[in-house]
């Protein structure tokens, strides 16, 4: 198998952008979803249908405009080209949202305000800490999708020395034959770093999950 691929750098790659749109989705989602839970600003009801919209797209219908915007930036064959276009989604916005408005009383919002905390501020010490369940789970579902994502690395990723795990493992399947030995390998040491991104982030929204039934 090793042979046949490189499989350390298409691993690399494949950390490297799943590890990057998780934390930029972690980050910008719930900075989106903080908004749109806690705070009154014009268009705010308008603003989050749209946005409600787009999720129930099909990620196909945007695969040929995605590609040309990527080609008029020049970033196709790039890891960027993985990364940006995934730095945020409607799912992940929506769940926080929901999981916000449950999880954070407005009488501790209207606390922060008291204390002169301001947007950012009221996000990173009041919002984050009480949802950490709710990112902990969103961070397992985004790092598994980034990381089996298949058709979008396909299409961008031109760089032959720039595709990630899933495109490379495509390789071993030829029109010759198939080795199912081979691939069953290549399987196994691609999917344990799911597992183990599994066991840490379930861990914490699960412990957290325990102890709020305890209580």
């Amino acid at each position: 198998m090793f042979s046949r691929i490189d499989f350390a750098g298409s691993l690399m790659n494949t950390v490297i952008v799943a590890c990057s749109v998780t934390f930029l989705v972690l980050v910008f989602d719930s900075l989106a979803a903080f908004a749109f839970a806690k705070f009154e600003f014009p268009l705010r009801r308008t603003l989050f249908t749209i946005t409600l919209v787009t999720f129930m797209l099909p990620m196909q219908l945007s695969v040929i405009p995605q590609f040309i915007t990527m080609v008029n930036l020049g970033w196709v064959g790039h890891l960027q080209a993985l990364i940006v276009p995934a730095a945020a989604n409607a799912f992940g916005i929506f769940w926080l949202r929901q999981y916000m408005i449950s999880s954070i009383p407005d009488e501790l919002m209207d606390a922060s305000v008291l204390d002169g905390a301001g947007f950012f501020r009221q996000w990173f010490t009041v919002c984050l800490p009480l949802i950490r369940p709710g990112l902990g789970f969103l961070g397992i579902f985004t790092f598994i999708a980034a990381w089996n994502d298949y058709l979008w690395p396909l299409v961008v990723m031109t760089n032959p020395n720039q595709v990630t795990l899933q495109v490379a493992m495509a390789q071993l399947n030829t029109a010759f034959g198939q080795d199912y030995g081979m691939v069953m390998a290549g399987a196994l040491l691609a999917v344990l770093p799911l597992l183990i991104v599994f066991l840490i982030g379930a861990r914490q929204f699960i412990g957290d999950i325990a102890k709020g039934a305890i209580k």
